[in-house]
């Protein structure tokens, strides 16, 4: 059956996004389009209680150059949503209306619980919370909407007008700021929080965050933490991290902001605003960390959009990294008996060697992965592989793994054959040095593994890995002969001694033996 092609148009207070997707039965879907303008239809609401002509022209704009793409991508279903400029304001049904006339489809104008959900579900979709206790966060333009919720159960839609345009024109608007005009924003936030939610802590440990305001700390974050990653979508922010790129902003000019690396620049007049209600949310729900969405809102009206077309998954009450592997690795013709092998052996390798190695628990999860994954490059040519599986893993979206483990599993299946790790190897060289020693050493266990399923029949059947001093006596088990098991592990262990400074002695065991 033809996978259909949708479309989702969210009408923000501060900019239009319109994303085409093309569905699968599945439930499963991929982006084919994703175009975003900045029309600023809050500009002025707060004072005149109504949008702007000039807002109103740069939404007609955006929206019949959209109404063109939509139209010559073939799509056969659009969802369009409008939230609070639209909501808010005197002449929104009008613009509505207008609006509708273009894109000859109905417009929903949603409340900010329903904007709310969306993002839920969204990040419900792309992070894994079992046992977490959270807050899903959308800031927007004229507001933001955060909702509660412990593992995969939601429990409370809140919606608050706060959003970074409004913000700014209610308290920002001095260039340069003036600290007094920042005191009274603040007060403000925080007098609004304990109106909504009291004066009792209710905790969130966790923000899942998404709208334009989280992605720009985001991206300015990995500029001074100098980490180049394929997205922010699954990037880790910390509250110091948030409270520092606020201190920085603060002091600068508008031209200033402009320059900021990571920012941009059309987003600096608003951005003191969104920053600053980030950072004051967390420090009142005791927020350690900000987890970004880069999806949010948009994607749920996707999501809605399936559902209504009947493309809907019926997904498991818990869908795991591991499942996303594998389904990714399937997706590319991986030979999925030897990756499971190899994952199998090296993960052996890792729990033996785990506590007098000091290798962590998430260690795991990168080695797991990239021995699934480690022929993945094969897909698009047997040739220089490793190199092509690095490639298809950073940029894969595998549900449960961070962008920073999701880089370290590509390096790691990328060392798996041919070099070792060297200085010429520019994107190993970029990584921090405990994170290259972290590699050579996953690397080298999964190279290993690798060398011992050279048949790639399952021969080896148990392995177990012995300290003594510096020799690490390797036990390979089988029922068959395991001679070639054992020279393909020799000939594949140089990584793996030279990570752990450790020499390798086999031990070869039949199973009637063992």
């Amino acid at each position: 059956m033809k996978n259909e092609r949708l479309a989702a148009i969210d009408i923000g207070t501060n900019s239009i996004r319109c994303i085409v997707v093309e569905a699968s039965r599945s439930g499963s879907y991929r982006i084919l389009d994703d175009e975003k303008e900045t029309v600023r239809l809050g500009e002025g609401i707060a004072s005149r209680g109504a949008i702007s002509d000039a807002a109103i022209q740069r939404a007609e704009q955006a929206i019949t150059r959209m109404a063109k793409l939509v139209k010559g991508l073939g799509v056969q279903g659009v969802e369009v949503v409008a939230t609070s400029a639209v909501r808010s304001a005197a002449n929104g049904p009008a613009l509505v209306a207008r609006l509708e006339t273009i894109l000859g489809v109905p417009i929903q104008v949603i409340s900010g619980e329903q904007e709310a959900a969306l993002a839920a579900q969204s990040a419900l979709r792309n992070f894994d919370m079992q046992g977490q206790r959270y807050g899903v966060l959308d800031v927007g333009g004229g507001s933001i909407e955060l909702t509660t919720a412990q593992g995969q159960v939601v429990e409370e839609h809140y919606s608050l007008e706060l959003g970074a345009v409004v913000m700014t024109e209610r308290f920002l608007r001095a260039d340069p700021l003036k600290g007094s005009d920042l005191e009274k924003f603040r007060r403000h936030l925080r007098a609004e929080l304990k109106k909504r939610f009291g004066s009792g802590k209710l905790q969130l440990p966790l923000l899942v965050g998404s709208g334009g305001t989280v992605t720009a700390i985001a991206q300015m974050v990995l500029q001074y933490r100098r980490e180049e990653l394929p997205s922010v979508h699954g990037v880790t922010v910390l509250r110091s991290e948030v409270v520092h790129i606020l201190a920085m902003l603060q002091r600068k000019t508008l031209a200033e902001r402009k320059t900021v690396p990571g920012l941009s620049p059309d987003r600096a007049d608003i951005i003191v605003a969104g920053v600053g209600v980030v950072d004051t949310l967390m420090e009142f729900f005791a927020s350690n960390s900000l987890l970004v969405n880069g999806r949010g809102i948009r994607e749920g009206v996707i999501l809605q959009a399936l559902q209504r077309h009947g493309l809907a998954r019926q997904a498991p009450a818990h869908r795991s990294w591991r499942d996303a592997v594998l389904e990714f690795g399937r997706n590319c013709q991986i030979e999925e008996g030897h990756a499971l092998q190899v994952a199998r052996l090296a993960l052996a390798l890792f729990d033996d060697l785990a506590r007098p190695c000091a290798l962590k628990k998430r260690d795991r999860v990168v080695l797991e992965a990239a021995a699934i994954l480690h022929d993945v490059g094969a897909w698009i040519s047997y040739e220089s592989h490793h190199k092509h599986s690095y490639h298809l893993i950073r940029h894969a979206e595998l549900f449960g793994l961070s962008p920073r483990e999701r880089e370290l599993a590509a390096q790691v299946a990328r060392y798996h054959r041919k070099a070792l790790p060297k200085k010429k190897h520019e994107l190993f060289q970029k990584l921090p040095a405990k994170e290259q020693a972290l590699v050579s050493r996953l690397g080298g266990l999964l190279r290993l593994a690798d060398g011992l399923d050279r048949r790639r029949c399952g021969a080896v059947e148990r392995i177990s890995c012995a300290l003594q001093g510096s020799v690490a006596r390797l036990t390979v088990t089988g029922s068959d002969d395991l001679a070639v098991e054992v020279f393909g592990g020799s000939a594949k262990k140089e990584l793996f001694e030279k990570a752990f400074g450790l020499q390798i002695l086999f031990n070869v065991q039949s199973e009637a033996e063992g």
